[in-house]
């Protein structure tokens, strides 16, 4: 297999069974959602993670379209060893009335050294005269002429059916020309795509498997999401027959997205019983998902299916009552499975189960105290009904839960007083100055410090005070900080509630502070947060 400069391309290993494909094409379809805008070293981080997920085919992007695509097959080839997919190149059918042999786009397809080249044809009939201009035979000869010459010059082809469930659904016959046409061209998967995500699971299944019986092409699925079936849809179509599965990780791509790489496969994997993927990698499959949503910059879901941090939280106590005899009642898998964790949320809703098993996750043993269990389940519920939430914050609820265990709070300081000080000045700008006064190890502290608002002077301040004795804290940093105004008791009085996440370089974790005002509610968050910070550095109170 030679490019027409006589160079290899780098094969990449595949897929170990050719007899089902996992295919992703998040660096193409899925770049085109809002908000992604990948650089060249992205896209070569994201194929990395791909590859070792292990999917079989990666689609990199349009060569010879764009400069960046161009540069990242350039690039990929030099500084990608592939352990287990092959690059795909993805572009267009010949321009109507010349031959795939002059065409420069299709030279670029070549050029770009992937094994695999992906074209897209349209199937449905009014989009070839409107959008192409050209006729239906002469679009039927671009899709035969164009995999025939890639296939002649030694590359495996892939051809998107772009449109073809509306287009089926106006000419079925014709639609039908198209897959025989790019079938007997000798193309190894003919894809139907939902480009419009409008078909329903039992629609797909019925097109799917029809198109099947009267082509005897093997046929893959690409399913955009608008009507929020896009995982169904595909699932549907393999029950159908197909063979091949094309998605984007976490469900990137145009619009609402694409079908989500990652239930995907874990249906095919745990539902199916089909292997898709190489021993041990599902189990990487959250920290592969959560590392990419790195990469594009996007929070990753906390309700993604499978992965998502929530994928397997417990939040009701007749939950927890079940799951504490046994988690499958509740489960419907073993989150370590797909390398996620179950996790237990405290709330007004939580009962005994759920401050039993919370506990036990934390590492707090309650020791079957039935008497300190109700405690903590009331103490919950009245600091809820006051305006906390715990289930987003579990460093407080720690140590809430020790100070109901120990019978004492955990104390590193003192707090004898506090102010922030906003100074609006005649230009326009704001000073911000912080003062505290705070008792530590016998020793009375006062300390100012100003900052690029009142929450932040306030931090500074409470680190001068107390970084000469816990040098611990200059580690710690607030990583994210959240204001929710709750709702008001007398005309415009309200209640604040904060949340905050800090880290020390390796872990974070979550602090709530509420108060008559964000001030103040901030102050208890910081004060958790410092005094959680110390404890998990096994630093003893001072008092």
């Amino acid at each position: 297999m030679t490019t027409e400069n006589g160079e290899s391309p780098r094969p990449g290993a595949g897929p170990a069974d050719d007899s089902f494909h996992v295919f992703d094409t998040t660096l193409r379809d899925g770049a085109q959602r809002e908000g992604i805008n990948l650089t060249v070293a992205d896209k070569l981080t994201i194929a990395r993670h791909l590859d070792e997920f292990g999917v079989g085919f990666i689609e990199g992007g349009w060569p010879g379209a764009n400069p960046r695509d161009t540069e990242f097959f350039a690039r990929a080839r030099q500084e990608i060893t592939f352990r287990h997919a092959q690059l795909v190149a993805f572009g267009a059918t010949r321009r109507a009335g010349g031959t795939a042999a002059d065409d420069p786009q299709v030279k670029a397809l070549l050029d770009s050294g992937a094994p695999v080249i992906t074209l897209v044809a349209k199937s449905h009939d009014r989009h070839v005269e409107l959008a192409l201009r050209t006729t239906l035979d002469e679009n039927l000869e671009m899709v035969r002429d164009t995999v025939a010459f890639l296939t002649s010059q030694g590359r495996r082809v892939f051809v998107d059916m772009e449109h073809f469930f509306d287009g089926y659904k106006a000419n079925p016959d014709y639609a039908k020309a198209v897959v025989r046409a790019a079938h007997e061209a000798g193309a190894d998967v003919v894809i139907l795509c939902d480009t419009n995500g409008g078909m329903l699971p039992a629609q797909i299944q019925a097109v799917v498997a029809t198109v099947l019986a009267d082509t005897g092409a093997r046929l893959g699925i690409h399913a955009q999401d608008d009507t929020g079936c896009a995982v169904a849809n595909t699932l549907a179509a393999v029950d159908a027959g197909a063979t091949h599965v094309q998605c984007t990780a976490n469900g990137y791509g145009e619009r609402v997205g694409n079908a989500n790489l990652f239930p995907v496969v874990a249906a095919l994997e745990l539902k199916y019983g089909k292997r898709v993927l190489p021993d041990g990698a599902l189990a990487e499959m959250t920290r592969i998902s959560h590392a990419i949503a790195e990469v594009v910059n996007l929070t990753p879901s906390t309700h993604q299916p499978y992965v998502g941090v929530s994928a397997f939280a417990h939040k009701a106590g007749l939950h927890a009552s079940a799951i504490k005899v046994d988690p499958d009642l509740y489960q419907h898998i073993d989150p370590e499975l797909v390398g996620n964790t179950m996790r237990m949320l405290v709330s007004d809703m939580a009962g005994r189960a759920s401050i039993e098993l919370k506990g036990k996750e934390l590492g707090v043993d309650l020791g079957g105290d039935r008497a300190l269990v109700a405690r903590v389940v009331e103490r919950v519920k009245e600091r809820e009904l006051q305006g906390y939430t715990y289930e987003a914050a579990d460093a407080s609820f720690e140590l809430l839960l020790r100070a109901e265990a120990e019978g004492r709070a955990r104390r590193y300081f003192r707090t004898e007083s506090w102010r922030a000080i906003t100074e609006n000045r005649p230009d326009g700008t704001h000073a911000n100055e912080a003062t505290v006064k705070l008792w530590a190890k016998g020793e009375r502290m006062l300390a100012t410090a100003e900052g690029n608002g009142p929450v932040n002077a306030l931090d500074r301040a409470l680190r001068v005070a107390l970084e000469r004795i816990y040098p611990q804290l200059a580690k710690f940093e607030l990583v994210d900080y959240k204001v929710r105004i709750l709702e008001g008791r007398h005309g415009t009085e309200s209640t604040t509630r904060v949340l905050v996440t800090t880290s020390d370089g390796n872990t974070e974790w979550s602090t709530v502070g509420v108060g008559e005002n964000v001030i103040a509610a901030s102050w208890q968050a910081i004060e958790d947060a410092f005094t959680y910070g110390l404890l998990r550095a096994g630093v003893d109170p001072a008092e």
